[in-house]
């Protein structure tokens, strides 16, 4: 039987390094956009009950709760986008030509995972200004007291949660975007 790395020497080397960059970018942005998105989904998760809660002073909140799971959804498209980097990266050590991925349609797939990154990115960061705006509202509103009657008038604990989810979700679609964007310029060479 033969051993990997026997297979990948008698691979050309232009062969090699593709299949080396899509495992490897592939596996790095797998994981990094997993634990970011997990940790994002876990924190919005505790903020849904604003999503459902009448109160006409959350529009803003119920916007950025909205944006912040569409892009959650989009991430987890891109997940599956880039397991599949590396699932593509083991079928071009193929011996056989034709029973390798095309290149076309290898960086067809960079090209969506990118666009899907891209997009997702503009969700969360447009929920994250809507609600960065709504806190810095809240906090130009404040009178000099130390106390005051209404307690929606303080920034709280939902409106960072909210903020730290999409903060996070933007740093997911960050490195996805970075990974999209390296494979493309190592395997469209």
């Amino acid at each position: 039987m033969i051993r990997n790395t026997e297979l990948m020497q008698s691979l050309p080397p232009a062969v090699q390094k593709v299949s080396s960059n899509l495992k490897r970018w592939g596996f790095w942005s797998f994981w990094s956009q997993l634990v970011l998105g997990i940790v994002s989904t876990v924190t919005l998760l505790f903020s849904t009950p604003a999503l459902f809660d009448k109160n006409d002073r959350l529009a803003g909140v119920q916007f950025g709760i909205f944006s912040a799971f569409v892009s959650l959804i989009l991430l987890i498209a891109a997940l599956v986008i880039a397991f599949r980097y590396g699932k593509i990266g083991k079928r071009v050590e193929n011996r056989d030509p034709a029973m390798r991925p095309k290149k076309s349609d290898t960086l067809q797939l960079i090209r969506v995972g990118l666009v899907m990154n891209l997009v997702g990115m503009l969700f969360a960061i447009l929920g994250a200004e809507a609600l960065v705006g709504l806190a810095l509202a809240k906090l130009l509103n404040l009178s000099p007291q130390l106390i005051g009657s209404d307690p929606q008038q303080y920034v709280n604990s939902l409106d960072m949660l909210i903020i730290q989810a999409n903060t996070n979700t933007i740093a997911a679609h960050f490195s996805g975007i970075v990974t999209s964007l390296v494979l493309l310029n190592r395997i469209s060479n």
